[in-house]
């Protein structure tokens, strides 16, 4: 009687026990389950990244606010979020399966595509938001002078280094690894302006804001605008691009993702001051509002799917001659670094609030 007393006393209180570990073993594997389902994005269709700080992101922060993605995915009944990301970890992130789509600056991208970055470019979407400045009594007044000069740039991958050796090249500046002719000092795109101040280099390679408030502030002489110069003033700066594996698996996501792209470029075209507030308002972006709104404005937001294309050619045949991309045929590495999508127009136009689109 005894014994069966204290067994039935035991199993009280083994059950209670049992059923606490149970619950906490469930609890663990939702929580890892979870951890996993957001890392993998398994979740959704597709994957945006983005992040605040960049006035160069205005067509993608107008997607968002604007509700363009929302619109274009749900009437292709695709799902998707937006990641906040760094920017200068992009390659990583794709890599890593991480983010699906996003924009970037064409020039830096087109170097890691050569090397194997399995991302395609979809639209442009802006032209030149790069500048190169020397001091205003340097006597550097022009490209053709910075032949023996040392040239600071934000990193050796950037999108100045790739138009200033098209550039240089043209001038006859030799820019070849082996026996160049200009020395590139890589300094943070905030310290640029203090480094050319300071004397450390003859000029400084800068993206807007930066660019445009250095030379307000320190006067600066410009050699270089990509948005006016005649070589860059047609070829995009800022473009769309999505990875070869959404282009692939799931080419109506890729497509919609295009088109709230190239409205948003549109709206931004027509309303710059309003897509200015925008992404102050909703803290995507600091700065003046008027600067901002001027800044955009002079950007030429003219978006295009085929002039897109074109840029990426002609890139990629310069650097070809140059000698900087790997690729033996330029006109097969722009058929990768570029896809056309099917139920995508060439552009929109945005007028009294409605996309025309152009073809």
């Amino acid at each position: 009687m005894r014994e069966r007393l204290r067994k039935a006393r035991l199993i009280e209180r083994l059950f209670p026990l049992a059923a606490i570990v149970l619950s906490v073993v469930i609890l663990s594997l939702n929580l890892v389950a979870c951890n996993t389902s957001k890392e993998s994005k398994d979740d959704v269709d597709i994957v945006i990244g983005t992040a605040n700080g960049s006035l160069c992101l205005a067509a993608l922060h107008v997607a968002i606010d604007n509700g363009y993605f929302e619109e274009e995915f749900s009437k292709a009944g695709i799902s998707w979020r937006v990641e906040e990301i760094d920017m200068s970890n992009i390659a990583d992130l794709v890599a890593s399966k991480k983010i699906d789509a996003s924009t970037q600056l064409a020039g830096s991208m087109i170097p890691q595509i050569d090397n194997g970055l399995e991302i395609t470019f979809t639209a442009g979407m802006h032209t030149g938001c790069t500048k190169v400045y020397s001091k205003s009594d340097s006597g550097i007044t022009s490209l053709s002078d910075l032949k023996g000069k040392k040239i600071g740039v934000p990193s050796l991958g950037d999108s100045s280094v790739v138009a200033l050796k098209r550039a240089l090249y043209d001038l006859g500046i030799d820019v070849s690894a082996s026996k160049p002719e200009v020395e590139w000092v890589v300094y943070s795109l905030s310290d640029l302006p203090i480094a050319l101040e300071n004397g450390a280099i003859d000029a400084a390679a800068l993206h807007d804001p930066v660019a445009y408030n250095a030379e307000q502030e320190y006067g600066f002489t410009k050699i270089l605008d990509l948005s006016t110069d005649e070589k860059f003033a047609n070829e995009y700066c800022c473009m769309s691009f999505v990875t070869n594996d959404l282009a692939t698996n799931n080419p109506e996501a890729a497509a919609a993702y295009t088109r709230a792209i190239l409205k948003a470029s549109a709206f931004v075209s027509a309303n710059p001051y309003e897509a200015a507030k925008l992404q102050i308002d909703n803290n995507q972006c600091s700065g003046d509002l008027e600067t901002n709104a001027y800044l955009l404005e002079s950007y030429n937001y003219s978006p295009s799917v085929e002039a897109a294309k074109t840029t990426i050619v002609n890139a990629a045949s310069e650097l070809s001659r140059i000698g900087e991309l790997k690729a033996s045929d330029p006109s097969i590495f722009a058929s990768k670094a570029f896809t056309k999508f099917d139920g995508v127009p060439d552009s929109y136009t945005y007028v009294d609030g409605e996309f025309i689109e152009k073809n």
